[in-house]
């Protein structure tokens, strides 16, 4: 009996296999840049939390010294890394790829249609790689204030209310971060600030979230801590409750049957898209 690959073989076909390799290769060898730029953000976002949340936390640091009172440290790093990611999202980097930086945020995109199969997953490898090595950079510079217990390679845990409430935090704030982003990104005249809206997000989730779960929102960045620090505690929740989040908040926008123009959150700029894009309908619409 000839099998279906022989037949195909003979009949000069390609197989499924050979078939997803050469998309595989064509999306690696094709898209590299895009993958590159996510590694980057995301390694440029934790070597800042490691920065800021050094200075502002370390028992020894000056600043952590003049500032007694934790709420306003807290909120100065939230301020901080708000603005990190905004300036990550308008960056180069940010204009080419799109500046997901998240797992769940990729996958999101994906269920809606708008990033392919293979870029979703070197999107998320390079997010790994990103955030991992952004850590070890930290380390290589601020040395073992970065190790103290006060910091801690800036790892996100459950907080005191124990891990389901974590759970219930990080969900809440990841649906609410997605959906606030697609109806943003997707709206005409208001998609070029999706990144002001999300970097504003983030200071606020830091300022009056982190003491429930650490505020990660991300599986590549609590991740990234952990491996470093070598800290595992509640890592279910960070690798669940913002893909589920982010997922529900997906279907309840499709629900609404609105439209998603593309998955990039900074697109009015001249930087190529890799994605099933239709940003132009959208910039039609803020031209009339």
């Amino acid at each position: 009996m000839i099998s279906l690959s022989s037949a195909r073989a003979r009949a000069g076909e390609p197989s499924p296999g050979s078939s997803r390799r050469a998309a595989n290769a064509s999306s690696l060898r094709e898209h590299w840049p895009e993958y590159l730029s996510e590694a980057a953000e995301l390694g440029a976002f934790m070597l800042s939390a490691g920065a800021v949340t050094t200075l502002f936390e370390y028992p020894d640091s000056p600043v952590h010294q003049a500032i007694g009172d934790p709420f306003v440290r807290r909120t100065t790093i939230g301020i901080a890394m708000g603005l990190t990611a905004l300036a990550l999202i308008f960056s180069p980097l940010g204009k080419r790829s799109g500046a997901h930086m998240n797992p769940a945020v990729t996958l999101a995109f994906l269920r809606l249609g708008k990033v392919k199969p293979w870029d979703a997953f070197f999107y998320i490898v390079a997010q790994f790689i990103g955030g991992v090595g952004g850590v070890l950079v930290a380390a290589f510079f601020i040395g073992q204030a970065l190790a103290h217990p006060s910091v801690n390679y800036v790892a996100t845990v459950p907080g005191p209310a124990g891990e389901w409430v974590a759970f219930v935090a990080e969900f809440i704030m990841a649906f609410f971060l997605m959906l606030v982003v697609l109806l943003v990104s997707n709206t005409p005249g208001l998609a070029r600030w999706t990144g002001v809206f999300a970097g504003c997000l983030v200071a606020i989730f830091i300022t009056f979230e982190a003491p429930f779960s650490g505020m990660s929102m991300n599986p590549a960045r609590t991740f990234a801590s952990a491996a470093v620090a070598s800290l595992w505690v509640g890592l279910w929740i960070y690798f669940t409750a913002p893909v589920l989040a982010m997922q529900l908040a997906a279907e309840l926008y499709v629900r609404l049957k609105r439209v998603v123009y593309c998955a990039k959150l900074n697109h009015h700029n001249a930087a190529r898209c890799i994605f099933n894009c239709g940003f132009s309908r959208l910039l039609d619409q803020e031209s009339k």
